[in-house]
């Protein structure tokens, strides 16, 4: 499947377990479940921000976005990221609350059966669409996967509190564990919100592929008078860029050194799947001059 029938599957998903958490919540009167119900409305939210988000990331590129629309991708993660932050805000108040003012909770045993089966549909799904995420780099459907897995561990320590509760009566558990659920969300959100300003700040190829391209590029200078400098690498969504200067002998025709350029080229993308590179030949005594960006190489 397609990222866009995962973050489809996530909306349907998404409303499921909202009914679920709601119906826990109705029946117990817990503020953790509340918060566990609140967060799944925030899940689907951001399961339709994202499928928009990678609806549009997947057109082609245009007079106005020559280089595509693929950082679409990353405004997806970061509103997904708020919202988080504000779903975590949210929870705290509550919990605060009710802290101030304990409740006696009813029928948790109905409520904590609907809220494992919530989560087993949000596990399983998490699951797959992170597998799917890495499969295709895309940070959308990758915030949207961790936002769901943030849910699952919510989820699980909801459920254990409220055992916990039923075990000992201790009502404060509840709100107690409200409070440790919005803190959890409130990193969670911190790091989609991180990830997405790197992104739409031109963020480098990471140390692994940036590895990888040394590798290559090491390779060809070996017995050629070759040399490579100006390397700069970004990453925008799913499509991966890198520019460089080649210098080459300047007796070797122009046939032989567009052959080799091929070469590297192909050498490039073989080795960092999804790669762009655009490489700019020179002579070997010709020096080409920047006004920011560092040497890789």
């Amino acid at each position: 499947m397609h990222a866009s029938a995962y973050l489809k599957l996530s909306v349907a998903v998404a409303l499921v377990t909202i009914a679920l958490k709601a119906a826990a919540w109705w029946w117990t009167g817990s503020v953790s479940l509340a918060a566990d119900a609140l967060e799944s409305l925030v899940n689907l939210a951001g399961a339709v921000f994202a499928l928009a988000m990678v609806t549009l990331a997947a057109q082609p590129p245009d007079a106005g976005h020559p280089y595509g629309h693929h950082k679409a991708e990353y405004f997806s993660s970061g509103f997904e990221g708020i919202l988080i932050i504000a779903a975590g805000l949210g929870i705290l108040w509550g919990a605060a609350d009710r802290w101030r003012h304990p409740q006696p909770l009813e029928a948790l045993g109905l409520g904590v059966s609907l809220s494992v089966a919530s989560s087993a549909l949000n596990g399983a799904l998490a699951w797959a669409m992170l597998r799917k995420a890495r499969e295709l780099r895309s940070v959308a459907l990758e915030g949207d996967a961790r936002h769901l897995m943030t849910d699952v561990w919510t989820s699980a320590g909801v459920v254990a509190g409220l055992v916990g509760v039923m075990a000992t009566g201790w009502q404060w558990l509840d709100p107690l564990l409200a409070g440790l659920v919005a803190l959890n969300i409130l990193r969670e959100g911190g790091h989609l919100v991180r990830q997405a300003s790197g992104g739409l700040m031109d963020q480098a190829l990471d140390a692994a592929s940036l590895a990888d391209v040394q590798g290559v590029l090491d390779g060809f200078r070996r017995g050629r008078a070759v040399r490579f400098d100006h390397v700069v690498s970004r990453v925008a969504g799913r499509r991966r860029f890198i520019d460089l200067h080649m210098h080459l002998p300047a007796g070797l025709t122009l046939g032989r050194a567009a052959a080799l350029r091929g070469e590297v080229e192909q050498a490039l993308m073989r080795a960092v799947p999804g790669l762009h590179p655009s490489i700019q030949l020179l002579p070997t005594d010709v020096e080409a001059h920047t006004l920011d960006g560092e040497d890789l190489a």
